[in-house]
């Protein structure tokens, strides 16, 4: 792992795991910190049904997996956030774990899931515990507790499990829905649908709506022209504000890097975020590093790697990268990775942005990134970058 010579900071969009290693590979690099931009539109499963539980709360659970980067499998706060209420939960099995984890610690941890206790007993019957993560718990004390201000319970959570992170929500907390459209004019109605198996039709549109679809809404949208959908769903848009923390975090940002993730749910969604783009252009960073996946996801079947570039920059309104929203892209070679236009391999550049393409894949894991070797690569595009902008 290469070291800096000086302090670097890097900005890195990310969701739950895909970047994972990366950022924790970045953590361990002397004199670099880490300011890590996620959305908070997941709702599948247990997440779904807290969200429900709490509306107006958006989902912690990307937020909690990233507070696991500093800690090892065996640290008592990891297996804290980790684990899960087992099938057929009650409320008096959650009050019985408030005591192991008082005596565990952290402490905080216990107040927050004593607040979730309380008004599970004040409001009984409004949550299914089963299979919910105890670390999303924890957020859901804090939002209660703090006035339902979601990013501050974002900060409070961090500072909770001692995480050297500056984890930070896209948005200024505000509750939104995502929801993508097909080319066919389906429609895929929450952020669960988006990231399970599908058909090979490609996601045309990305939504943030203010209220979830309901089923009479998908039956009203059944069977219309994608155009006319397109149309009805931009209708319900919500309003969301851009954290002003992620946009100072970009704007003093050495480098920026779109991490690797499930583009349709974790990354792009924070790019239709207000004022990311003004930020970006802005911002003095000397590369912005587009990772490409080294593993398939559902939402990009017959996407080439280049799609997802041309995506990230029109979302981010360069669609030409005129404003160099993208100066390098990284690419790995993993077997299930996205294809890369041979082209765009012997030429060595796409969109205006330097293509370098390199082993990056796991080989204990694959599918997925080697972090020491992907922040490495990082780090020497910023050194060339740097040096190119000095000369």
């Amino acid at each position: 792992m290469s070291t800096v010579t000086r302090r670097v900071s890097v900005a890195l969009f990310g969701g739950g795991r895909g970047g994972a290693g990366i950022a924790r590979a970045l953590l361990r690099t002397p004199g670099t910190s880490l300011s890590l931009l996620v959305n908070g539109y997941d709702n599948g499963l247990s997440t779904g049904a807290l969200r429900r539980w709490l509306p107006g709360m958006l989902g912690p659970s990307d937020f909690r997996k990233n507070l696991l980067l500093h800690l090892d499998p065996g640290d008592p706060r990891h297996t804290l956030l980790e684990r899960r209420l087992p099938p057929g939960a009650t409320p008096a099995d959650l009050d019985a774990l408030i005591g192991d984890v008082a005596a565990a610690g952290p402490a905080e941890a216990a107040r927050e899931l004593r607040v979730v206790a309380g008004r599970l007993a004040a409001r009984p019957g409004g949550l299914d515990l089963a299979d919910c993560a105890l670390g999303n718990l924890v957020f859901a004390g804090a939002y209660l507790r703090l006035g339902e201000d979601f990013n501050a319970t974002v900060r409070a959570c961090a500072r909770t499990f001692g995480s050297p992170v500056r984890l930070l929500n896209v948005t200024g907390g505000e509750n939104a829905f995502l929801v993508a459209l097909k080319q066919d004019g389906r429609v895929l109605a929450d952020e669960a649908d988006i990231v399970a198996p599908q058909d090979g039709v490609p996601i045309t549109g990305l939504f943030l709506l203010r209220e979830p679809l309901s089923a009479a809404d998908r039956a009203a949208l059944a069977g219309r022209p994608a155009e006319r959908v397109r149309e009805l769903l931009a209708r319900r848009s919500a309003v969301v504000t851009p954290n002003p923390e992620a946009l100072r975090a970009l704007a003093g940002a050495d480098l920026i890097v779109y991490g690797p993730g499930t583009p349709h749910s974790s990354l792009l969604p924070s790019y239709l975020t207000p004022g990311l783009a003004e930020a970006l252009s802005g911002s003095g960073a000397a590369a912005r590093v587009f990772v490409v996946n080294v593993g398939g996801d559902h939402d990009v079947q017959g996407l080439t790697a280049t799609d997802l570039v041309d995506r990230t920059l029109a979302y981010l309104g360069d669609p030409g990268n005129e404003r160099a929203t993208i100066t390098h892209v990284l690419s790995g070679r993993g077997a299930g990775a996205p294809a890369v236009p041979a082209r765009v391999l012997e030429r060595g550049s796409w969109a205006g942005a330097r293509w370098i393409s390199a082993d990056l894949e796991d080989p204990a894991r694959p599918g997925a990134h080697c972090g020491p070797r992907t922040a490495e690569a990082l780090l020497a595009v910023l050194g060339e970058a740097s040096l190119a902008r000095a000369g």
